[in-house]
């Protein structure tokens, strides 16, 4: 398991899902269980979400955002596409390839920070954000 999904599921997932999330993270036979909730029931914490309003949901406007917010230009992608699953990309290349397609997938920007996700539903697409601790920096996790 990489540090952006465990930090992912601790952060945004709801304190009584994270431990078996995390366990299915980790085990290569469960992982595609994990990331077939991504299609539709994801149990984030809505604390933390921030629905995409419909006017802004394309790649650019969210690329905007995610960048106001922090983004820095790599992200981690937790995809139910194992071709995009587990892989480092550029957040504006990972924007244009996932955006619009329906397919579950988050691309973590800021580990435990700043997340964006888009489930298979009709505007299923959310900016995830936490304030940021005093000992995280950006600087640090850009190297992730």
């Amino acid at each position: 398991m990489n540090d952006h999904e465990q930090a992912f599921v601790r952060a945004f997932i709801v304190a009584d899902k994270q431990e078996r999330y995390l366990a299915k993270l980790a085990s290569p036979r469960l992982r595609k269980d994990f990331l077939s909730r991504l299609h539709h029931n994801l149990d984030y914490d809505p604390r933390f979400v921030a629905q995409i309003p419909p006017a802004e949901q394309s790649a650019a406007p969210i690329f905007n955002r995610l960048r106001r917010l922090g983004a820095p230009p790599q992200c981690y992608a937790i995809a139910a596409n194992v071709a995009l699953d587990g892989r480092e990309l550029p957040l504006q290349d990972a924007l244009d390839a996932i955006v619009g397609i329906n397919n579950g997938v988050v691309l973590s920007c800021v580990p435990g920070v700043l997340a964006y996700y888009e489930s298979e539903d009709m505007n299923g697409r959310f900016v995830l954000s936490r304030p940021m601790r005093p000992n995280t920096s950006l600087e640090r996790t850009r190297g992730r």
